[in-house]
């Protein structure tokens, strides 16, 4: 199998089968445990930092490439992800009745964080047609936003080892396909509980993990390109990263289990992280 080949079977097992098999969880179970993700969560986004900040970033570093490139391709990540979720949080928030000034202002549970919330209330009020596709499209937008970076990272960590998958990129995939379980079960209950028929819902789930390709491939395009290439992917990529775990999971993982254990977790993540780069 050819370097490419063996990015997108990487990349779409960990983005397609695991939100697949969040969805079949969800389609056959239809509950989650909001300890037990928050727990995940906190893990998966420790082992993350550790690996953008102990390994991307220093190869973005190791490049040669200035300082100042490297940290502008970070900010540029953190930005754009930023307002992209700003623009659609302020689309769904007020269609949403349990969010309003008292509601903390970040996702507390996972279904506010893909918007699959906002998709039941148009379920509930029985919605038809275009609005419910625009609900439809705004969830698959706001998966495609945290799909696309965690893809990112794969190719630009792949691209930093010559088109090796090295331990780092295949731990990232790992954890980014265990992260995406819930994920898909946030997708597939919602989906059912508005009556459509189990299997179409757990094949749309699946399908929404399918962004992650597109990032890895873009990821590793931009890499490849040469060194300023490689600092920009890995730079951009560590930015977005940065800020759905810093502005995103974390704050969830906190606010759906309200104990010391997720800081536990995630200081164990981040030392798993540094084993894999350094072991």
């Amino acid at each position: 199998m050819g370097i490419l080949g063996t990015l997108i079977l990487t990349t779409a097992i960990s983005g397609v089968v695991g939100t697949g098999l969040g969805g079949l969880i969800g389609a056959l179970f239809r509950k989650d445990s909001n300890k037990t993700v928050s727990l995940l969560l906190s893990f998966a986004g420790g082992v993350m930092l550790s690996v953008v900040c102990f390994d991307l970033i220093q190869e973005a570093i190791a490049t040669g490439t200035h300082i100042f490139i490297v940290i502008t391709s970070i900010l540029t990540g953190v930005a754009i992800i930023y307002i992209l979720n700003y623009l659609i949080d302020k689309r769904t928030n007020p269609e949403v009745p349990h969010i309003n000034k008292e509601h903390p202002q970040t996702a507390d549970n996972l279904d506010e964080l893909i918007h699959s919330d906002h998709l039941e209330q148009h379920y509930k009020k029985k919605d038809k047609g275009f609005s419910l596709f625009i609900a439809g499209i705004v969830m698959a937008s706001a998966i495609a936003l945290h799909n696309v970076p965690e893809g990112m990272t794969i190719g630009a960590s792949y691209a930093s080892n010559d088109g090796v998958m090295g331990s780092a990129a295949l731990m990232l995939a790992i954890l980014i396909g265990l992260h995406n379980i819930p994920e898909g079960m946030a997708v597939s209950v919602p989906l059912i509980s508005g009556g459509m028929h189990k299997t179409k819902a757990v094949l749309i789930t699946a399908l929404s993990g399918a962004p992650t390709i597109i990032g890895a491939l873009f990821g590793y395009w931009l890499g490849d390109i040469g060194d300023l290439g490689l600092a920009i992917s890995l730079g951009f990529a560590s930015g977005a990263m940065l800020y759905v775990v810093f502005g995103e999971i974390f704050p969830q993982s906190i606010l759906m289990y309200r104990s010391k254990r997720p800081a536990f977790f995630t200081i164990l993540g981040v030392m798993v992280g540094l084993l894999i780069i350094y072991a």
